[in-house]
């Protein structure tokens, strides 16, 4: 075996310690040129990591030292995203390369406030990101994302301009009529507005489009797994059984419509007292552990109840980035991490790199 191959299979064979992925799963080595003095390796990933970035590649001269036994050793790590595959015949939206749905069984889990972390995680770690407030009838993120007030700009009177907020582009039902106003539409009216939404809204060149989806598994579900082309879907629920109850049916019912699962978000996993740091489970523990036994899915994060996640969300300006250094904004951008690399170990999607095959009779 040539020292190339050598450390080519030792490197795609290493589990990221901060994933609990093996690289060549979420990622690729590009080229390797080694002799008996020197490696130098270039690697690309398939997710946002730059947090991670030094971390990983510390991991990866160590194990080359270690196999090869050569102490000098470079590796280059960059970051692609891909687009991966979908259900059904669906066809990726322009401007959009993964779509991943944030759902729950039931509201008040924070899914919501999840989502809108997650995003900005994402972003933060070299992603370039949308969301989509797919909750018709209780839309958040305008003013989550503090962007109440504002209204979208059509360019050409037949599509939208996404709003941006904190480096993100979104687009909600709620920058379309007056935070008063409740919508009393029925199944029809509510599935056209998601469509008008997603699909007349001009995304620009995301790697990732979040989907903050409503509780429970009705016509926007139904929808959105008929007509929106989705790689990946993440429950969230809180530890509680009541909470998970709940949460089960909404994973069984995206595998139901042929859309992966990522994993599963344990949010308000346990209490930090503000005044003495005591950390308490006041919604009990071991619900989203038995869930993700049953369904063979990955747990993707824990996150905190904390009083001040609140208060951020609540001021337009959410914890990852009003307070990047705080624990509770670590545990987003770990969850983020994970979704993304649980994604990226997904199947590929190729279609967009060919043409339309059109077959004519001979004249």
């Amino acid at each position: 075996m040539s020292s190339e191959s050598n450390v080519k299979n030792t490197l795609n064979s290493i589990e990221l310690a901060a994933i609990g992925h093996p690289l060549q799963s979420v990622g690729r080595v590009l080229n390797v040129v080694a002799d008996k003095n020197a490696v130098k390796a270039s690697v690309e990933l398939g997710f946002p990591c730059a947090s991670l970035i030094d971390g990983i590649r510390t991991e990866l001269v160590s194990a080359i030292r270690d196999v090869v036994g050569v102490n000098d050793v470079q590796i280059d790590i960059s970051q692609k995203i891909r687009s991966h595959s979908v259900q059904g015949n669906l066809k990726p939206v322009e401007g959009i390369k993964n779509i991943i749905a944030i759902a729950s069984g039931k509201g008040g889990v924070g899914k919501s406030t999840v989502a809108a972390n997650v995003a900005l995680a994402l972003a933060a770690e070299g992603a370039s990101v949308g969301i989509l407030d797919a909750d018709i009838y209780g839309p958040s993120q305008p003013h989550m994302l503090d962007l109440v007030g504002q209204h979208p700009v059509s360019e050409d009177g037949k599509t939208m301009l996404p709003l941006e907020g904190h480096g993100l582009q979104v687009m909600s039902i709620g920058f379309l009529v007056d935070p008063d106003q409740p919508m009393v539409w029925r199944g029809p009216m509510v599935t056209s507005a998601l469509n008008q939404l997603m699909h007349q809204t001009e995304w620009h060149d995301l790697d990732y489009l979040i989907v903050d989806m409503p509780p429970g598994t009705g016509d926007i579900q139904l929808t959105l797994s008929q007509k929106v082309p989705v790689s990946g879907a993440v429950i969230v629920t809180t530890p509680q059984n009541i909470a998970t109850l709940d949460a089960r049916k909404g994973l069984a019912m995206f595998r139901k419509v042929s859309i992966p699962v990522l994993g599963v978000v344990e949010n308000m996993s346990t209490h930090v007292c503000s005044s003495c740091g005591h950390e308490e489970a006041i919604f009990g523990a071991g619900g989203a552990a038995q869930m993700i036994e049953d369904f063979a899915v990955p747990l993707l994060g824990q996150l905190p109840l904390q009083a001040r996640i609140r208060e951020m969300t609540d001021a337009g300006s959410p914890t990852v980035v009003s307070d990047p250094d705080s624990d509770a904004a670590a545990a987003y951008r770990k969850a983020a991490i994970q979704i993304a690399a649980a994604q990226a170990a997904l199947k590929t999607d190729y279609s967009s790199k060919f043409g339309n095959i059109v077959v004519e009779e001979a004249k």
